[in-house]
């Protein structure tokens, strides 16, 4: 047996924000990829389920044998392939064994292991990682080949459940073609999250996680995507319609409270001649007749109201960023970087490179040939051994995987106001709320936000920065985000005229964001695709 069973889990971090609060579900054999927004606690969820963390209230119970594979691999530099494995010290034993050394405790760590070394080159091999040995440190590892190695490390537990945080971070293509026909014989429990659409497709059930809880979809990812996109359009459905009966029960009040008035009015004219007794409990008659039609059109409104923000707030979950920006517009042909027989030692040497506005380059290959760096380069982070350069100075900006161009302790608000502090007050509260920061969110440190949120407020920033950029590198945008997220990412770049160089291996945003140039790096040489 292989299942997972969560039962009325509760769990808040130190500071008191809660994450989940009475969740319950289960996962048995076959593929599950969960989804929800950046900040839902998806990865939260996964550590509860492998130990990581211990829920405040409720159990977790999982039947069989557990791996894990986190977000980020806690791993060091100067340990080696065997020892990320957790075969050394067999490896070793193993090794003294062979020569000659028959001592008991050699033959103790060995147990029934024999073939370890065997079974660990298999799964390396099967990773892409075959020509990995076992003693080569980790710091010579590309990142991709860093993440197949933890995925290698815990399918040689040979686990019944398996948990994958974010696999395909910093994979490239071969390698998640790779980890596709791994899932695809997977025979147990697969929990998973991720951002990669072909890979989701590659799921048996969907589980959407939110502040209600999870919500189970049978079939993959397209599936699951085509039920969401209904649910919006009932949701838009919902919102006009809402957003009607508001209009109506204001109109309705209104004409209410002045045909009240003008009953009053005509009884005081009206009724000069009539005791003022009488004509004073009609005039409290009168008044409470108005107060009570007042009273139940204002129910009306309120009602009308409760019910336009509820279907705005399920709007605003999926919400796209709408975007004008102008001020980063180039001239077509205009060159934002050349240079010549660029020279990186171990990583390439005499590489040329020109770029065009309004370009918008992919840069694609392999992992560990370079691509982070030559970016660098362009950028004039990273100075070469080598080569000729000429870049618009101060008119280009680069996003690399980390998301480190603010500053973590200052508020989004803060961080743009320090890279356009031309902009009024009034241009600064609208440009937030277009990318879908609420003053209370903007006012938070950036080093709190999610994964989404950084990526959102570095974009603000960055693209409203004085003067506007006019080349825009990214390296692997898409890493660690959810799908809304690469949405929203989406949309500023069609929103974006400048030129931009984009590292990644994600096919489907790619696809999306309308590359008109392909470059490959390979060996040291850049072609033309």
């Amino acid at each position: 047996m292989s299942t997972i069973v969560c039962s009325n889990l509760s769990f808040s971090w130190p500071d008191g924000t809660a994450v989940f609060t009475d969740l319950s579900f289960s996962a048995g054999a076959g593929r599950t990829g969960l989804v929800a927004p950046n900040g839902a606690g998806k990865s939260t969820l996964l550590r509860l389920v492998a130990g990581e963390l211990t829920p405040d209230a409720g159990d977790v119970a999982v039947e069989g044998q557990l791996a894990y594979l986190p977000q980020t691999l806690p791993l060091t530099a100067s340990l080696t392939v065997a020892e990320v494995l957790e075969i050394a010290p067999v490896v070793a034993a193993l090794a003294a064994i062979e020569a000659g050394d028959a001592r008991e405790e050699n033959f103790a760590v060995v147990g029934n292991d024999w073939d370890i070394e065997e079974r660990a080159r298999a799964q390396l091999d099967r990773l892409g990682l075959g020509d990995v040995a076992l003693d080569r440190p980790l710091g010579t590892l590309s990142g991709g080949q860093v993440v197949s190695l933890g995925l290698a490390a815990q399918l040689l537990k040979q686990p019944d459940v398996l948990l994958l945080d974010e696999p395909t971070n910093n994979l490239d293509r071969a390698a998640r073609r790779r980890l596709h026909d791994v899932l695809g014989d997977w025979k147990g429990c697969l929990l998973l999250v991720s951002h990669d659409r072909t890979l989701l497709d590659r799921m048996d059930r969907i589980a959407e996680l939110d502040r209600d809880g999870i919500t189970f979809f049978g079939g993959n990812f397209s599936a699951f995507d085509a039920a969401r996109q209904a649910a919006r359009e009932v949701a838009e459905k919902n919102y006009r319609s809402a957003e009607q009966e508001l209009k109506r029960g204001k109109r309705e009040l209104q004409q209410a409270r002045e045909r009240a008035q003008k009953r009053a009015g005509n009884a005081a004219r009206t009724n000069t001649d009539i005791p003022r007794i009488v004509r004073g409990m009609l005039q409290r008659r009168a008044q409470e007749s108005a107060g009570r039609a007042n009273d139940l059109h204002s129910q009306r409104v309120d009602g009308a109201k409760a019910r336009l923000a509820e279907a705005d707030r399920a709007l605003r979950e999926d919400d796209a960023l709408s975007l004008s920006l102008p001020d980063t517009t180039v001239p077509a042909g205009r060159t934002v970087f050349h240079g010549e027989r660029i020279r990186v030692r171990d990583l390439f040497a005499d590489l040329n490179l020109a770029i065009r506005g309004p370009e918008r380059i992919a840069l694609l290959g392999a992992n560990g040939v370079g691509k982070s760096t030559l970016l660098r380069v362009v950028s004039g982070d990273l100075a070469p051994e080598g080569g000729l350069m000429n870049r618009a100075e101060g008119r280009i900006a680069y996003l690399s995987q980390r998301l480190d161009l603010l500053d973590p302790a200052r508020s989004t608000l803060e961080n743009l106001r320090a890279c356009a502090p031309a902009l009024g007050a009034t241009e600064t509260m609208h440009l937030l709320a277009r990318f879908l920061f609420p003053e209370e969110r903007a006012q938070l440190p950036v080093g709190v936000l999610s994964g989404g949120e950084r990526l959102r407020a570095t974009l603000l920033c960055v693209l409203r920065a004085e003067p506007a950029p006019q080349l825009l590198l990214l390296d692997e945008p898409t890493n660690n985000l959810d799908l809304v997220s690469v949405g929203q990412l989406t949309s500023a770049l069609h929103a974006y005229q400048g030129a931009f160089v984009v590292v990644s291996h994600d096919d489907r945003f790619l696809a999306d964001i309308g590359i008109t140039r392909w470059l490959s790096l390979a060996d040291g040489v850049l072609t033309e695709r």
